[in-house]
């Protein structure tokens, strides 16, 4: 099976994933943090788009399930000669891999993927597009903090326009319950935002009754070549920027990261003993973990005893 959109996925399917990590996240405690349940599989990462988190963890993940794991970076692949992606795919497919992981700065790109291969396709970002494997993180991660997630309010602030991120957790947050808005300026919410359903709010007032708040990184990258939808940094920080003053003290911070310091918010709000980044974190590795074991053993509930076995290599 793949995984290219948060709607690929059920509510209850995902609560079997959450069920998983939790599993999954025992082995990180272990001394010998290997298990042999994706032993003689082959996973292949690939990224033409920069990234530290997504791509260090789906390899981490690959290898604690003791998967082969291969990892293709634009600038060193035949991409960057000019070989077409269909064409990457087809070559890669020759190799028989069970997974692929893919981001790629177009949108769709993971989809296509999945026309020229046989294995399993994870897409890790596809440009503005999703990014389901952030939003069933951000989901662990706060049922490991609050537990109960019907009824939560959240609030997504800042750069939804270019946002992946934004896209994928509206979708996945109210699937499992969740009170989302948006809240930013006007040129930072995409055309035709109405059709999603969901509140927008251009003022930070909106963040005043909400358990969570989830800012988005500026994308500035995404911006080359047309104009810009805010005057700067430092004036998009000055009016937009938070900091723990500008909240209360029983809600939670959230942020996919890379995070920019003094843009989106003060360096001691990232800090905050009320941040949950690095537990965002720490919650992406085991979560991937479980979507590499379910995307491969869709009888999950007949294999629990390959999955969490603490037989080591």
């Amino acid at each position: 099976m793949d995984l290219i959109s948060i709607d690929d996925l059920s509510a209850e399917e995902i609560e079997n994933l959450l069920a998983l990590s939790d599993g999954f996240l025992e082995i990180a405690s272990r001394p010998i943090k290997k298990v042999p349940t994706l032993r003689g599989r082959t996973q292949i990462n690939m990224f033409f788009e920069a990234s530290t988190r997504t791509q260090s963890s789906f390899e981490l993940a690959g290898k604690r399930l003791s998967a082969d794991v291969i990892n293709i970076k634009g600038s060193s692949s035949s991409v960057s000669k000019g070989e077409s992606l269909k064409d990457t795919i087809l070559t890669l497919e020759s190799y028989r891999p069970d997974i692929i992981v893919m981001r790629h700065p177009q949108v769709g790109a993971a989809r296509m993927a999945t026309r020229y291969t046989n294995a399993s396709v994870i897409n890790a970002g596809d440009g503005a597009g999703e990014h389901p494997t952030q939003c069933l993180l951000d989901i662990y991660s706060l049922r490991r903090t609050v537990g109960e997630l019907r009824g939560l309010k959240v609030a997504i602030v800042g750069d939804v326009l270019r946002s992946r991120v934004a896209r994928s957790n509206i979708f996945g947050f109210r699937k499992m319950g969740m009170d989302v808005r948006l809240v930013g300026p006007p040129t930072l919410m995409p055309p035709g935002i109405e059709a999603w359903d969901v509140p927008v709010h251009y003022d930070l007032e909106a963040l005043e009754d909400v358990d969570v708040v989830y800012l988005l990184r500026m994308q500035m990258e995404r911006a080359k070549g047309v104009v810009p939808p805010v005057p700067s940094l430092r004036e998009y920080s000055r009016v937009w920027g938070l900091s723990p003053y500008d909240l209360r003290p029983e809600q939670w911070v959230m942020h996919p990261g890379p995070i920019n310091r003094g843009v989106e918010l003060t360096a001691d709000l990232a800090d905050h003993g009320r941040s949950l980044i690095l537990q965002q974190v720490e919650s992406g590795l085991a979560l991937r973990m479980a979507i590499l074991y379910h995307v491969l053993v869709p009888s999950a509930q007949e294999e629990d005893e390959l999955a969490f076995s603490s037989r080591g290599e």
